[in-house]
């Protein structure tokens, strides 16, 4: 039996590794739009991360059930707040997607970035109205990983474009994403939740495709490393990461260390497109990771 620091050590380790899974997808991410649409693009990514964790789902499931019996009773319940929990999280993570897509079609990735990571804000405040505390360390950390991002993603002044308003609106969304996790993930199993909410993301993109977008197979196939990225580590590793992780964290700290989704996404222009980091982006990412030691310690 692992006592509660581990655990805590085990979700910090699996958001971290999150993070930068989901900061590199911004390169997956840009170059796959460059041969399909927005709907397309994550209809296919959700799919594909759906169809992986199939196996992982009955690998994990049995190790589980190897750990602990449940009664009948038990799995019935733990199977419909999975449901329940997938269905959930797949629309928010649907909506989230759709409006951070469209939005960054009408701003700068910079911007997109800052005003995307705004959940570390957001998420306590509406922790605030479902009675979960939230001590001083966490805000100052907070406010701390705020400045940080803003030296790392703002590069000019700060107006207000229908775009702006799209991810703000994505931060918003993926806000309530975080706090569903956390309420259904402790009831049952990560894996089966994570697959749920990609094919209920993924039929919902594929909806809106087909009416809006039109779809090629030659288009998707010449987009073939950027979509099996995005499904792959992206959706299949990343969300369930993400779901395992929080069931050893509070929602507050959680949604800190994933805002270093940022910094990575940072160092990956960096080590893989060639874009240099000025003094500046750099005394940001030092901020954001300064925010993250001081949340482990709230």
């Amino acid at each position: 039996m692992i006592s509660e620091k581990e655990r805590k050590r085990q979700g910090v380790f699996m958001l971290m590794l999150t993070a930068l899974i989901w900061g590199v997808a911004f390169v997956a991410q840009s170059v796959g739009m460059n041969y399909v649409g927005p709907y397309t693009f994550n209809f296919v990514r959700f799919l594909i991360g759906g169809a992986v964790l199939i196996p992982c789902m009955l690998i994990f499931g049995k190790k589980v059930a190897g750990e602990k019996t449940f009664t009948e009773e038990e799995k019935k319940t733990r199977h419909r707040a999975g449901v329940t929990g997938g269905l959930c999280c797949g629309f928010f993570l649907f909506l989230a997607s759709t409006l951070q897509q469209f939005g960054i079609l009408d701003t700068t990735v910079g911007k997109a970035g800052f005003i995307t990571a705004l959940y570390i804000v957001i998420v306590p405040i509406l922790g605030i109205f479902l009675k979960k505390k939230v001590s001083g360390k966490i805000w100052a950390a907070v406010l701390l990983a705020l400045a940080g991002m803003y030296l790392l993603c703002m590069k000019s002044g700060f107006g207000i474009s229908k775009g702006d308003l799209l991810v703000f609106l994505c931060a918003v969304v993926f806000s309530f994403h975080i706090l569903t996790v956390d309420f259904f993930a402790p009831k049952t199993d990560g894996v089966f939740m994570s697959c749920i909410q990609f094919f209920t993301a993924g039929t919902l993109s594929a909806i809106f495709a087909f009416i809006y977008e039109s779809p090629r197979l030659g288009d998707i196939l010449r987009a073939w490393e950027p979509v099996l990225y995005a499904g792959v580590l992206s959706c299949g590793v990343a969300y369930t990461l993400q779901i395992l992780g929080q069931k050893r964290l509070k929602p507050a700290v959680a949604s800190l260390i994933l805002c270093l989704e940022s910094v990575f996404s940072a160092l990956a222009g960096w080590l893989i497109l060639g874009q240099t980091m000025s003094a500046r982006e750099i005394t940001g990412c030092g901020m954001v990771f300064a925010a993250i030691l001081l949340a482990q310690y709230a």
